[in-house]
C-alpha cells in the first residue's frame, strides 16, 4: 500500500471535517513502527453526520456507489466495524466505532502531525498500545511489545 493513497483519503477526511483517528499499522508506521500493513484502520466519531462527512471524503477519493451502503448504524452495532473494499485498489480501510466495551472513540489520546502536507490525526504510542496488548491475534501482541519497548510505556496501575 503506497502512502500517498493513504495520504489521499487523509486529506478528504481532513477536507470534509471528518472525526477520526487514524489506529493501526498505518499508524504504527508513522510513530517509526513499521510492518506491512494491507488496510488503512480509522476510529470515526459514530454520530450520523460525521458518517455522511466521511462518506462524503470517500466519494470524492473513490467514487465508488458502494459507499452510500456505509450506515452510521452499522457502527453502533454489535459488530462495530465496516470494511470498505475501493475498486481497483490493493488495500481495504476499516471505519471503526469502537472496540467491544474497552474502547470508543472519545477513550482514543490523539496527537496531530503534518505527514507530506496532510493533516493527520492519529492515535498516540499509549493508545495503541492500550487496543493491541489484551487481542487474542498475535500480530498485535507483537505491535505492543514493540510499542513498549520504543515508547518506554507503563502498565497501566
Amino acid at each position: 500500500m503506497e502512502l500517498s493513497r493513504v495520504l489521499d483519503v487523509l486529506r478528504a477526511f481532513g477536507r470534509e471535517r471528518v472525526e477520526y483517528v487514524l489506529v493501526g499499522g498505518v499508524a504504527l508506521a508513522l510513530h517509526g513502527l513499521v510492518r506491512a500493513t494491507q488496510d488503512i484502520d480509522l476510529f470515526v466519531a459514530p454520530s450520523p453526520d460525521n458518517v455522511e462527512r466521511a462518506k462524503a471524503a470517500l466519494r470524492s477519493v473513490f467514487g465508488d456507489p458502494s459507499i452510500d451502503d456505509i450506515d452510521a448504524g452499522d457502527l453502533e452495532g454489535a459488530y462495530p466495524v465496516v470494511r470498505f473494499v475501493p475498486d481497483e485498489e490493493s488495500f481495504v480501510i476499516d471505519l471503526i466505532g469502537r472496540l467491544g466495551d474497552a474502547i470508543r472513540y472519545q477513550d482514543l489520546e490523539v496527537e496531530e502531525r503534518e505527514v507530506d502536507g496532510v493533516r493527520v490525526r492519529l492515535a498516540t504510542p499509549r493508545t495503541l498500545y492500550r487496543m493491541k496488548r489484551d487481542t487474542v491475534r498475535l500480530i498485535d501482541r507483537a505491535d505492543a511489545e514493540a510499542l513498549k519497548r520504543r515508547f518506554a510505556l507503563e502498565e497501566d496501575p
